[in-house]
């Protein structure tokens, strides 16, 4: 069971759980990213299950006619066991997906599976015409200027977070100042020049009205995505405007990403503070 604590960044254990909570976002605006927990495996097995657990929720997502999609980590799909492992159990997945008119985002993590990751997007787009996929790039890395035009004619959607994780200074901005006129800076060029779509990820009101006006002025489909917990009113009013969806994470690996949440905001560590002294 998640404790109550918890249950405010997590949907449940079961993908019944997750998608119970997509209709309640769905009956008010937005869309869910559903994201089973789990990375870093180095078991073959271990990808495996967690693959087939995919598949089965896109079954599941399509035959609800829920108003979602899903996210995949690749190291959860055994990019550590080996890169190939990693591209086979992508395409099956997103094959499955393509079938069930359900799409599919790839995370980013670590920068040194970036590379890995770029490649089997582009493999899966240019192999589905950019039918139902998106990969993540994050605004921290030196690199991604670069990457945002390697990706400017392969289709599909491109979703930019500032970055969660902590890299070297040698690859990766590491001022907050910096991160956001990086940020500010992709958007405006994905705005101009990208065609297959966009994800605003990002809970900072600047850089969502910055989006919102470079959308007025380009154009360009986007879409906003926040994370479970995190500003949900917020989520609730943008939606009524923009396509906004959620990050639903689900699945008993609940533990390691609650307290990745709460150590990321302040706002976050208040309101878990708030929950232990009253209970």
């Amino acid at each position: 069971m998640i404790p109550p604590i918890a249950n405010r960044f997590v949907a449940g254990e079961s993908p019944a759980e997750a998608l119970a909570h997509v209709r309640r976002l769905n009956d008010r605006g937005v869309g869910g990213i559903v994201n089973l927990l789990g990375e870093h495996y180095d078991e073959r097995e271990a990808a495996a299950a967690d693959a087939a657990e995919y598949r089965r929720l896109v079954a599941d997502i399509a035959g609800s006619r829920l108003g979602a999609c899903i996210s995949v980590k690749p190291s959860q799909l055994g990019l550590e066991i080996d890169e190939s492992v990693f591209r086979r159990e992508l395409a099956e997945i997103v094959a499955a997906a393509a079938e069930r008119d359900v799409f599919v985002w790839i995370d980013m993590e670590d920068h040194t599976t970036t590379d890995a990751t770029l490649d089997a997007f582009e493999a899966v787009a240019r192999e589905r015409d950019g039918g139902g996929v998106g990969v993540c790039l994050q605004a921290n890395l030196r690199r991604t200027r670069a990457d945002l035009r390697r990706l400017a004619d392969v289709p599909g959607k491109v979703r930019l977070v500032k970055g969660a994780y902590d890299p070297p200074s040698d690859v990766a901005y590491t001022d907050s100042t910096r991160v956001d006129q990086e940020y500010r800076t992709l958007l405006e060029a994905a705005f101009e020049r990208r065609d297959g779509g966009i994800a605003v990820g990002s809970h900072d009101p600047a850089m969502i009205e910055h989006a919102t006006a470079l959308h007025e002025r380009y154009g360009t489909d986007f879409e906003i995505q926040m994370l479970m917990g995190v500003r949900e009113d917020a989520q609730y009013e943008l939606a009524a405007e923009y396509d906004v969806y959620q990050y639903v994470p689900y699945g008993d690996r609940w533990l390691s990403y609650f307290y990745r949440r709460v150590a990321e905001r302040r706002e976050n560590l208040r309101f878990a503070l708030r929950a232990v002294l009253s209970s």
